[in-house]
């Protein structure tokens, strides 16, 4: 299967056996060779273009489900935000 579609790290793993158990073997196959007929390069989000299908979000490995980057984020644009105490040079 990996041969007929471009799988460069975990995610597109992921994203391939999504496809696999979603739309199944033959049908990611037509896909990719579809999409090679026509020179475009069987990326997995061409492949689920073909197939009328969005790739999904999966959770990055080390990612936090639980928002504290976000609050981290949000508190350093406060700062930035902020209004400087030094004087503007002129």
């Amino acid at each position: 299967m990996e041969q007929w579609v471009r799988v460069q790290n975990e995610h597109d793993r992921k994203v391939l056996a999504w496809l696999r158990e979603r739309v199944g073997d033959v049908a990611v196959t037509a896909a990719a060779q579809a999409c090679a007929r026509r020179d475009t390069k069987p990326y997995l989000s061409t492949v689920c273009r073909q197939l009328g299908l969005s790739v999904p979000c999966f959770t990055r490995h080390g990612a936090s489900g639980d928002g504290v980057g976000e609050q981290h984020l949000a508190a350093m644009y406060e700062i930035l935000r902020a209004p400087s105490a030094r004087p503007l040079m002129t």
